[in-house]
């Protein structure tokens, strides 16, 4: 996986990735299983205090479905855009890092720790990403908010 930008937010994730073998379903395939198993055997097997609720939650869901059997921690499918062009990469990032912002968590994009915002700000973060080249020509994103302080 070759991951350029990411949000985690308490109830979704957005991310840009792109598969090194050309296979994004699979890639996305395995990422929600390889993630759905670790997090429900650190929520089962961890000190946690909504243990019961989260358990009986991700339970309920596989009634409607009969794919899982015991728990379902993500929504089936998922909603994958081909980025296309410079300008269309950057409006997707712009709109990614600003989740935590237009959801009142931070006032600064880059301020939230669960994102790849501070790695284009400040070339750190807690998980490396591939960066993706800021364009100096601002007609590629004349609205980008690399532009004003929303990042920094």
């Amino acid at each position: 996986m070759v991951l350029y930008s990411y949000v985690i937010m308490t109830n979704h994730i957005h991310m840009i990735v792109q598969s090194k073998d050309g296979m994004l379903s699979d890639l996305m395939r395995d990422f929600k299983k390889y993630t759905s198993k670790t997090i429900l055997e650190k929520i089962q097997n961890e000190p946690e205090s909504r243990r019961e609720w989260m358990l009986e939650r991700f339970q309920w869901v596989t009634k409607t479905h009969s794919r899982n059997k015991n728990f379902q921690f993500w929504q089936l499918g998922n909603h994958a855009e081909e980025i296309y062009s410079e300008k269309f990469m950057w409006s997707k990032i712009d709109y990614i890092h600003l989740n935590p912002v237009r959801a009142g968590l931070v006032v600064k994009a880059a301020d939230y720790i669960y994102s790849s915002a501070s790695n284009y700000v400040y070339s750190t973060g807690i998980i490396k990403i591939e960066l993706v080249d800021i364009p100096l020509n601002s007609e590629v994103n004349p609205n980008s908010i690399m532009k004003d302080n929303s990042y920094d």
